[in-house]
């Protein structure tokens, strides 16, 4: 019991040492007044491409929040519409928002990636089936929001992907409150819309999954292995997988 205690608290400790490292080292700002929640450019222009898009973002979180977590949130556009509808849970007033922030902008000053994009036929059959899921979504009251272990930003997109399971949309670890399922002990498919996952009050669990491999939900942060990527999942840094480093190398001529 003593040496799984001291692997255990090396598998947290570490991974948050080297996230905090990395914050530190990028800096955050002072306030939600002093960052930057400007577009970054990365969207679509959505008057020059008719056709329908969905596309899924995450960003670090602001401030301490951003050592351990992101935030995600989903553009829509229909066919031949000429702007996204943005869609995102915040913290306070009522927790679903609709276009409160440009549709690829900073987040607390943390530039965003894309994580899904769908365009064409599909996207276009699956925008009324997310906009059910949003209309239903149910922690979407005055006082829902609760930043841990959830029902969270992370959260509400998880309950799109898993209403709306063609979407096929893979959370990353670093997605905090996307395993949580409700209080008490929950079943349900992970967001990616296949395999299994139970969960007790987003604070303990599992999910096994084509998509998201073996995952270990402890505190509400992710230990797995992700073989369809060929890498591991740890606290605060995330997915370290081999296929992406691979990816990332410079190809020569």
């Amino acid at each position: 019991m003593k040496t799984l205690i001291i692997i255990f608290l090396s598998l947290l400790v570490l991974p948050l040492g080297a996230g905090t490292l990395w914050s530190y080292t990028q800096g955050w700002p002072q306030s939600w007044n002093t960052a930057d929640w400007s577009a970054t450019g990365i969207a679509p222009h959505p008057a020059k491409n008719r056709e329908a898009i969905i596309q899924v973002y995450a960003a670090r979180a602001g401030r301490w929040k951003g050592i351990l977590a992101v935030h995600t949130w989903i553009l829509i556009k229909e066919k031949n519409a000429r702007s996204f509808e943005r869609y995102d849970v915040v913290g306070w007033g009522r927790p679903v928002r609709r276009n409160a922030f440009p549709a690829d902008g900073y987040w607390y000053s943390n530039a965003p990636e894309i994580i899904l994009e769908l365009r064409g036929p599909k996207a276009r059959k699956l925008i009324p089936q997310i906009q059910e899921a949003i209309r239903r979504y149910p922690n979407s009251n005055r006082g829902d929001y609760r930043v841990w272990p959830g029902p969270n930003s992370n959260t509400f997109v998880a309950w799109i992907a898993r209403n709306v399971p063609e979407l096929g949309l893979e959370l990353p670890p670093t997605a905090v409150g996307k395993d949580f399922l409700g209080s008490g002990i929950n079943w349900h498919t992970p967001p990616s819309g296949s395999g299994w996952q139970v969960s007790w009050n987003g604070i303990i669990g599992a999910a096994l999954a084509p998509k998201e491999g073996l995952e270990l939900h402890i505190l509400g942060v992710t230990w797995g292995i992700d073989l369809q990527d060929f890498g591991i999942k740890i606290p605060a840094l995330g997915l370290l997988s081999l296929k992406n480093l691979i990816a990332a190398l410079p190809r020569t001529s």
